[in-house]
């Protein structure tokens, strides 16, 4: 978040009941310096395979531990662990006032465990990047952290800028 701001660029970022909870400063200065703080469900389960009342369950719970902890309200994007869905889970999540959020760009960096070269992260996600793309990088990732400044300084030098979900979804 710090690298983003230093940057002037917002992100989106998409939470977890517990990452609230352990984080509840973090996420008012997340607000604070113009990003994103949105729903990844309370405990990660795939909503694919949930019934209607388990999605709404799991969306109200962060909605109101986060509503809790810092007093304000999630932005209105979803984005489904590990990007599993079917068509009624998106109705369920649409019905709810969410705008799902699906990533056109990543890389396996979830894994603190399994964390790659600097070199690779920077090629993996230069050689992908293209107008309008949704970039997805966990912010636990060492390599995101060592690579993001240069990641965002590069990608402004060849005429890219960094736009918000707003601006994305408006389109």
């Amino acid at each position: 978040m710090d690298i983003l701001q230093e940057h002037g660029v917002s992100g989106a970022f998409f939470v977890l009941k517990h990452f609230v909870e352990a984080n509840g400063e973090l996420c008012k200065k997340m607000l604070k310096n113009n990003n994103l703080i949105c729903n990844h469900t309370a405990n990660h389960p795939s909503i694919a395979s949930l019934s209607k009342e388990k999605i709404e369950a799991e969306l109200k719970t962060l909605e109101d531990v986060y509503q809790s902890v810092t007093g304000e309200k999630l932005s209105p994007y979803f984005r489904p662990p590990e990007g599993a869905y079917t068509t009624e889970a998106l109705k369920t999540v649409s019905d709810l006032g969410y705008k799902t959020v699906f990533w056109s760009l990543a890389w396996a960096d979830w894994d603190n465990n399994n964390q790659k070269s600097p070199e690779y992260a920077m090629e993996k996600l230069t050689t992908r990047v293209h107008n309008g793309a949704v970039i997805l990088l966990h912010p636990t990732s060492e390599t995101n952290t060592k690579i993001l400044g240069e990641f965002i300084e590069k990608m402004k030098s060849e005429g890219y800028r960094f736009g918000t979900l707003e601006e994305l979804w408006s389109n």
